[in-house]
């Protein structure tokens, strides 16, 4: 199956850490692998984050930043065409399949739902996928938003039990 994709063994198990580490839903793994190969086989850079969070070694990262995409590693592949010289996880063996099981598709690009639930937008153009990205950096943004403040307010409730407590 690897020799059918135009992969070595190493190879697809190098992609599939790398989808691994994209999302957790079993049931996009095969069209999140199909991204990649379609980006390998037009030698587009694969612009693959979870090669960014292994190059930085920060794999807690929630969002990867443009300055983040400047650091200089062989696994960067933002700036790197072609697979990264290793995998950056270990993939389970379900990814391994899904992966050797990638269905021809014509998607180039894909991002996570603004509803964050772990399914994903998959598009054809870079046009498409930038409406997708915008309505996911927008929905973050408010999300993010929302917790600051109730984080505030509920800083703010400690603060005033802990003054209401020292007044007699």
């Amino acid at each position: 199956k690897a020799a059918a994709l135009g992969l070595s063994k190493d190879e697809v198990y190098t992609l599939a850490s790398i989808v691994e580490e994209e999302t957790r839903n079993n049931d996009e793994k095969d069209t999140i692998a199909s991204v990649y190969i379609n980006r390998l086989n037009t030698g587009m850079p694969l612009g693959a984050d979870p090669t960014i969070k292994f190059a930085l070694k920060d794999f807690g990262l929630k969002r990867i930043l443009l300055k983040h995409l400047s650091v200089v590693s062989p696994f960067n592949t933002y700036k790197n065409k072609g697979l990264p010289p290793g995998p950056v996880c270990t993939p389970s063996a379900v990814t391994i399949d899904e992966t050797l099981d990638a269905p021809k598709t014509d998607y180039f690009y894909f991002v996570a739902k603004s509803d964050f639930t772990e399914g994903h937008h998959f598009s054809k153009t870079y046009a498409e996928h930038l409406f997708f990205a915008n309505e996911y950096q927008r929905a973050l943004d408010t999300l993010m938003e929302k917790k600051k403040t109730e984080t505030e307010t509920k800083e703010k409730q400690k603060t005033e039990i802990k003054h209401r407590m020292q007044t007699p």
